[in-house]
């Protein structure tokens, strides 16, 4: 096993994660972006009011692209198995 490997590995997995994130992180920027704007329009500077639509967008966005999401994980996580024995062996 060679460093080359490791880092091809490394690559892979940081990818993924950020591929996983993406979704409920541009969902949660989007509406914040929009709820900034509504509140720069009408003065309204309360904060609590970005928590409640920025939690159940980000549920929203999980729930649309769960399935995806766990499909990526499954295929990465099968393929990480299935090097064991190449990392195992030297």
């Amino acid at each position: 096993m060679d460093t080359g490997f490791i880092f091809k590995l490394l690559n892979e997995t940081l990818v993924l994660i950020l591929l996983i994130s993406g979704p409920a992180l541009i969902a949660s920027l989007g509406i914040g972006l929009l709820i900034s704007v509504f509140q720069a329009t009408t003065q309204i500077q309360e904060q609590t009011l970005t928590f409640v639509p920025k939690i159940v967008v980000t549920f929203l966005a999980l729930a649309l692209t769960g399935p995806w999401l766990v499909s990526q994980l499954v295929v990465f996580t099968q393929r990480v198995y299935s090097l064991i024995p190449r990392i195992a062996g030297g």
